[in-house]
């Protein structure tokens, strides 16, 4: 599948970010813990190359344990800090603000030395679309300022959010890159939500995703849907279909319908817990 999506409104994102992150100690990097690898955005890594950077694999209640500790791990050898969270239910939000505290305790015991009582700290939140950032920080901070949405693309201007103990995030607009050039992960960005589904044929996005699935997790679609075991993806997704009774009126399958019921249910966790990527081979799966 050939996935291009960049609108406008990224390149004007991407320029907001580079005049707002000179005001910040810390970039925070938002991945889907599904697939560490393809939602981590290469011009984040620019933007923020000269500041600490925290590594939040959100998401990982709907990801295979095993697989996000082996991501934290490498990640980490890596130089980046690392975390593991569930924005949507706030398991492990309660760390950011430590570890942010820890990354940055030079310059807070610098400033002291120089009679500074107080020394705010503030921190860029960053990452791809429908990574769930406005939602982490709507956990974090306890209340609503961020705007959320089930749909890339919902955050479009810079938000302050003043937190306590002297600290701001700014909220950022999801950002891809202009060129995916990797087919794989530009796949499983699709498959996550990163990229809008208007642009994806939904048909042959949950044939990919079946197949990777009856390579990775080939239970998970029998105990769901009740399919032949190892069956070819277009045999799966017309069990599906005939199992659930989504027909057209000539007594058709309706392929589109299943699709986007296997799509759906890989997003909110029906399929179990599932990663895309493993760090181990260093490529998507």
């Amino acid at each position: 599948m050939d996935i291009r999506w960049y609108p406008g409104h990224m390149t004007k994102s991407v320029r907001m970010m580079e005049e707002q992150i000179a005001l910040v100690d810390i970039v925070i990097e938002l991945l889907d813990a599904r697939a560490p690898r393809g939602s981590k955005n290469p011009d984040i890594d620019r933007l923020a190359r000269n500041k600490k950077r925290l590594l939040i694999l959100n998401k990982a209640d709907l990801a295979d344990p095993a697989i996000t500790e082996i991501w934290v791990k490498y990640y980490s050898k890596k130089g980046f800090c690392v975390l593991t969270a569930d924005s949507m239910s706030g398991s492990g939000l309660g760390r950011i603000t430590d570890k942010c505290l820890e990354l940055i305790s030079d310059k807070i015991e610098r400033e002291k030395k120089r009679g500074r009582i107080f020394v705010p700290v503030r921190a860029m939140v960053a990452g791809v679309p429908n990574v769930g950032k406005s939602t982490l920080i709507n956990r974090y901070v306890g209340k609503s300022p961020a705007k959320t949405g089930d749909k890339p693309g919902v955050t479009r201007g810079r938000q302050w959010i003043r937190l306590k103990r002297g600290f701001e995030l700014l909220d950022t607009p999801g950002i891809l890159w202009p060129k995916l050039d990797d087919p794989e992960a530009s796949v499983n960005l699709a498959i996550t939500g990163a990229v809008r589904d208007s642009i994806t044929n939904n048909t042959d996005l949950s044939l990919r995703l079946i197949e990777k699935l009856n390579n990775l997790y080939p239970s998970a679609l029998m105990t769901r849907y009740k399919t032949d075991a190892y069956a070819d993806a277009l045999s799966v997704l017309k069990q599906i279909a005939h199992a659930r009774g989504y027909e057209k009126k000539a007594g058709e399958s309706d392929l589109e319908r299943a699709a986007s019921a296997v799509i759906n249910d890989f997003r909110t966790g029906r399929l179990g817990r599932v990663s895309l990527e493993s760090p181990e081979k260093e490529q998507n799966l």
